[in-house]
C-alpha cells in the first residue's frame, strides 16, 4: 500500500509538472508567437543603404505622401508604438513623412496560396486570429473579422489621439490637410477592405462596413467570391448579379472601388457600370512585370479612362525586383502610357511580402524619381497629390 501510495504521489507530480510546463509553453506562445509570425512573414531586404541626396531630402519633406496599401492591422502588433520589425507603425509613418495611409483589412488567405487557382475553400487567417486571441466570434465569421481590425485602428487612434486620425469623409480630409500645414508630426489613415467575402453574401453588410469607418472596397483577394471574379481565383469570373447590387449601394455610399486582385472580367464589368473614379490600390504592370497579378497595357488605360489611379506595388511579384528602381521603372511605364496623374503609390506594407524598405524610407523614392528625371511636380502627384484628388472627389461629404 505505501509503494503504491508513493507511486500515485509521483504519478501526480509528474502530472502537475506536464501541466505546468504545458501552461507555460502556451503563455510562451500566445506572448511571443505574434510577434514571430510578423517578423517571419514582413521582412525587408537587408542592405546599407546610400545617403539621401539633400536636394531630394528637401523635396521630400514640402510632398503629401499618400500610400494606398498596407495589411499591418492584420499582424497584432500595437501601432502607435515604433517597433524594430514589420513595415508599418506610426511613428515610422511620420519619420517617413507620409500623410495619409490606406490601412487594408485582410479576412481569408487560401492555404497553399498561389498565383493562380485558389478556391475558398481553406483559410490561413484563423491561425492568427487564434493566435492573438481575436474574439471567438472572428474564428467563423469572415464579418467579425473585418469589424475586428476596424477596431483595432480605432484603439490606435485612441493611443495616439495627439499623432494620427482616422478619415472618413471630405470634410475631415480637409480639415486635417490644413492642420498638417502647421504640424508634419501628424499622420492620417483610411480603411480599406481587400475581398468582399467579408460581406458573406448579404448585402446588408454594406452598409454595416461603411458604419464601421470603410470607405475604399476591394471586390476580390486570391479566391472568387460572392461578389465577383478574381484573377486569382478558378473561374475568375466578373461581377455576380450580388456584385452588381453592391457596386451600387458603395455608389451611393460613395465608397471608393479597389480593383486590385480583380479579374479582367470583373474589372470590365466594374468599369460598363460606374461613372465614378475607381483605383486598383496595389499591383504591378505587365509592361515591366508579366505575370497574372499584374495589369495589362489594356486593363491601364480602361481603368485610368475613368479618372482612376493606379498605385504601384514595392514588393517582387509587383516590379520584378527587389529595389526602387525597379519600382521607378514600373512608375515610369505607367506614367508614360496613361499620364502621370493617374499614378499612385500602393505599397503592401506589412502584407506577407519582403520589402526593399520600411515605410520610414520613403524618401528613397523621391531620390530615385528624381534621378530618373521625373519633374519637382510630377513627383508630387505621384508620391500622393494624386490620391488626394481622388479622394476629395469620392469621399462623401460629411
Amino acid at each position: 500500500m505505501v509503494k503504491r501510495s508513493r507511486r500515485k504521489r509521483a504519478l501526480q507530480r509528474g502530472l502537475f509538472a506536464l501541466v505546468a510546463l504545458c501552461t507555460a509553453f502556451i503563455i510562451i506562445l500566445f506572448a511571443m508567437g505574434p510577434a514571430l509570425v510578423a517578423k517571419r512573414f514582413n521582412p525587408t531586404v537587408s542592405r546599407a543603404f546610400q545617403p539621401i541626396a539633400p536636394a531630394s531630402q528637401a523635396l521630400h519633406q514640402s510632398l503629401t505622401i499618400a500610400d494606398l496599401h498596407a495589411d499591418s492591422l492584420l499582424w497584432g502588433r500595437n501601432l502607435a508604438q515604433s517597433a524594430s520589425y514589420g513595415h508599418v507603425d506610426i511613428p515610422r509613418i511620420i519619420q517617413g513623412n507620409v500623410a495619409l495611409q490606406n490601412f487594408t483589412v485582410v479576412t481569408q488567405v487560401p492555404t497553399p496560396l498561389k498565383l493562380e487557382g485558389n478556391t475558398g475553400s481553406s483559410d490561413n487567417i484563423i491561425k492568427l486570429a487564434i493566435l492573438q486571441r481575436w474574439p471567438i466570434a472572428t474564428w467563423f465569421s469572415l464579418k467579425a473579422r473585418a469589424l475586428h481590425q476596424a477596431r483595432q485602428l480605432e484603439v490606435v487612434e485612441q493611443k495616439a489621439s495627439d499623432q494620427f486620425r482616422i478619415i472618413k469623409t471630405a470634410a475631415d480630409l480637409e480639415l486635417y490637410l490644413t492642420q498638417r500645414q502647421q504640424n508634419q508630426q501628424i499622420t492620417a489613415g483610411l480603411l480599406g477592405l481587400e475581398g468582399a467575402q467579408a460581406f458573406e453574401g448579404k448585402i446588408e453588410n454594406v452598409d454595416a462596413l461603411y458604419k464601421a469607418g470603410f470607405r475604399i472596397i476591394g471586390l476580390a483577394h486570391f479566391f472568387d467570391n460572392e461578389v465577383g471574379g478574381s484573377a486569382h481565383g478558378v473561374k475568375r469570373n466578373g461581377l455576380t448579379p450580388l456584385g452588381e447590387e453592391v457596386l451600387q449601394r458603395m455608389d451611393d455610399l460613395h465608397m471608393v472601388v479597389d480593383l486590385a486582385h480583380a479579374s479582367p472580367q470583373t474589372i470590365d464589368d466594374v468599369l460598363g457600370k460606374t461613372q465614378r473614379p475607381v483605383l486598383v490600390s496595389h499591383s504591378g504592370v505587365q509592361g515591366t512585370c508579366d505575370n497574372a497579378r499584374n495589369l495589362s497595357d489594356r486593363n491601364l488605360k480602361k481603368i485610368t479612362q475613368t479618372g482612376g489611379l493606379i498605385g504601384i506595388g514595392f514588393w517582387e511579384t509587383a516590379v520584378c525586383g527587389q529595389d526602387v528602381d525597379a519600382l521607378v521603372r514600373a512608375i515610369r511605364y505607367t506614367s508614360d502610357l496613361v499620364g502621370v496623374e493617374h499614378v499612385a503609390l500602393g505599397s503592401d506594407f506589412d502584407g506577407a511580402v519582403q520589402m526593399p524598405f520600411d515605410v520610414s524610407h520613403m524618401s528613397r523614392i523621391t531620390d530615385a524619381l528624381r534621378k530618373a528625371n521625373f519633374s519637382d511636380t510630377d513627383i508630387q502627384k505621384i508620391m500622393g497629390l494624386n490620391v488626394i484628388d481622388l479622394l476629395k472627389q469620392t469621399l462623401p461629404e460629411k
